[in-house]
């Protein structure tokens, strides 16, 4: 199969069921984006072929789901495509998967038990066929996500149904249908049985896919967001000082921001979310509304909810970040010029430059220190920002110094003078430590730092 895309592939699939006599379709996200005329992902096919008939006609398929009925068969040039045979299910008694699965030849039986309707819709790519048995054509015109059949039913099902709910309403733009959210509303609390890593996905994906407003929104509609990010809920109310806060309350603020987003990484969508996750603990009322210490409290609750939620540790030292410093930003004009230069070198440091920038558009829109530090960033080189070290702890080794917590003080103030540019040889470099390390007047002595190697 030499298919050049996901696309040709499912289709070459469907190609080869109907000439082996069987039904087959796609279905799912991808037909809903298809007639929404949006880029699928990735593409699912539906088939009343059973599994060993799929791996008979397709030697490479790998079985993923074998008690669900789903292969997955790979092209030879590194696609995929899922297939599934029709099923009807039986009872969920675990909140996610069913405890029996029927293997079906109606498709109408398969598309009774998906999610919502909007998914539910199954296409011959070959005729342009749409099978539609439960009102989906109607529910895309309309923007409206529906459950399929009994809400309630659903949601209990598979209780993670909830959050996707929301995730399709915010990332096309639709509403949710009123008795759809009113099971969610009633069933939310169950959101905590779901797992920490499938409750990160749904967030991720609404907070990225390009409905982020809307989807905290549609968390707070929901009542999820109190199970699932109450420290987020806690911004609700938080009054700020109008003078640097006009639009209103954090909540109001962290909603602007998101609304200003523009295809986020996660690291910067979670950034912009929990930037002021500090303010409602440290809030207090002394000349005006002061939130005193929050980026710092808030970069350490920020670390509490990413490893609740799991987060891999990269994108949780990255949001953490975010965080803590996002509030360097009001000093720019003020800081030492090396201190400067370590600010502009944070790991992704556009990720810094732009939240700031949104936290200045939802607030008094002053851009001021985002302009000088872009200004700054453009005027320092790689070089000035990272200089090759003149010194390193094996320079003092072979000076006479015993190794010991000292040198990190040595080494980080002659890092300092190389980037305020007092010095610029490896012998300056030396000469300096030297000085340090053996009790220059306005300096700690040798002896309080590190013991000379005798």
């Amino acid at each position: 199969m030499t298919a050049s895309s996901p696309e040709q592939l499912a289709k070459q699939i469907i190609q080869i069921l109907h000439d082996q006599g069987h039904q087959a379709f796609l279905v799912g996200g991808c037909v809903r984006d298809r007639l929404l005329h949006l880029a699928p992902k990735d593409y699912d096919v539906s088939t009343d072929a059973t599994p060993d008939q799929l791996c008979t006609y397709f030697p490479r398929a790998e079985t993923v789901g074998a008690h669900f009925g789903v292969v997955l068969v790979n092209g030879e040039k590194g696609q995929h495509v899922e297939v599934a045979t029709f099923r009807s299910e039986g009872v969920y008694t675990d909140g996610r998967r069913p405890d029996q699965v029927h293997f079906e030849k109606d498709p109408a039986l398969d598309a009774k038990r998906r999610d919502f309707t909007i998914n539910g819709l199954m296409e011959d790519p070959l005729s342009g066929e749409i099978l539609d048995y439960v009102h989906g054509q109607s529910d895309l015109r309309n923007g409206i996500v529906r459950a399929i059949g009994d809400p309630l039913r659903r949601f209990e099902e598979d209780h993670l149904r909830m959050l996707r709910a929301v995730r399709f309403a915010a990332r096309l733009r639709f509403d949710i249908a009123p008795d759809t959210l009113h099971a969610i509303q009633k069933l939310a609390s169950k959101i905590k049985s779901i797992s920490a890593e499938r409750i990160r996905d749904e967030l991720v994906r609404i907070m990225t896919e390009g409905g982020a407003r809307r989807g905290l929104e549609l968390l707070d509609e929901t009542r999820l967001l109190q199970y699932v990010l109450p420290e987020v809920k806690a911004y609700q109310g938080v009054a700020q000082p109008p003078e640097f806060h006009p639009e209103g309350d954090v909540w109001k603020h962290v909603l602007l921001m998101l609304g200003n987003l523009k295809k986020p990484s996660t690291t910067l969508a979670f950034g912009v979310l929990f930037h002021d996750i500090g303010k409602p603990p440290t809030f207090r009322i002394a000349d005006r509304i002061r939130f005193d210490g929050h980026a710092e409290v808030g970069a350490a609750m920020t670390r509490n909810v990413l490893a609740r939620l799991k987060f891999p540790h990269n994108e949780s030292d990255q949001i953490t970040s975010l965080v803590a410093n996002h509030m360097k930003f009001k000093d720019v004009r003020q800081m030492r010029t090396s201190t400067l230069k370590r600010f502009l070198r944070l790991p992704d440091f556009e990720e810094h430059l732009e939240l700031h920038r949104l936290d200045c558009l939802a607030s008094n829109g002053r851009t001021d220190a985002y302009n000088f530090v872009r200004e700054k960033r453009d005027e320092f080189s790689h070089e000035e920002l990272r200089p090759v070290r003149l010194l390193t702890g094996r320079d003092l080794i072979a000076a006479g110094y015993k190794p010991g917590p000292a040198f990190a003080h040595v080494l980080e103030q002659v890092e300092t003078a190389q980037l305020e540019g007092e010095i610029h040889t490896r012998q300056e470099a030396i000469d300096l430590a030297l000085r340090i390390l053996d009790g220059a007047p306005e300096l700690p002595t040798a002896s309080e730092i590190v013991p000379k190697v005798s």
